[in-house]
């Protein structure tokens, strides 16, 4: 159950720049919405950021590959990529009340399992969004979806599952 190659080629609407830190692995892009522009949202994001490793790793809070959003005060730390033939990442999120951060739908069969470590977050499907203390929550992430901090310092570990 390999995954799918990363397109060889970014559609022509893509600029170069972006196109190229969608494709490094060794980079992460300014926003996770870069894959969805440089059309490689086939692929779990985390296969862009953090090659798979062996042996034990150990991830202190606060470090990590991350991704920062331009469009709302979101962070997510990459804790650890799916194997080979495992299909599933582990993020540590960090949000600030104010914009929300709109998802778009990750590849098909995606499920977000959320674990809310700290404040709260209003977070699933649009039109189906659900207020979060500490605590977890499990929603399809193969359709549009949100998280919006509702008190400071809300952090929360979602577990994508890709299938």
């Amino acid at each position: 159950m390999a995954g799918r190659a990363i397109p060889a080629k970014p559609p022509p609407s893509v600029s170069a720049p972006v196109a190229s830190r969608a494709t490094r692995s060794t980079t992460a892009p300014a926003d996770a919405g870069s894959w969805t522009r440089a059309g490689i949202s086939t692929r779990p994001c985390s296969a862009l950021v953090e090659p798979p490793v062996s042996g034990v790793q150990v991830i202190r809070a606060g470090e990590g590959p991350t991704v920062a959003s331009e469009r709302a005060d979101f962070a997510a730390t990459l804790l650890s990529s799916s194997p080979p033939g495992v299909r599933r990442d582990i993020y540590h999120l960090r949000m600030e009340p104010g914009v929300a951060r709109e998802s778009e739908p990750h590849i098909p069969g995606t499920v977000e399992h959320l674990v809310v470590c700290g404040g709260r977050v209003k977070a699933g499907p649009r039109g189906e969004t659900v207020e979060l203390n500490p605590g977890d929550l499990t929603y399809r992430g193969d359709v549009p979806h949100l998280y919006e901090a509702l008190a400071a310092g809300t952090t929360f570990v979602p577990v994508m599952q890709h299938v």
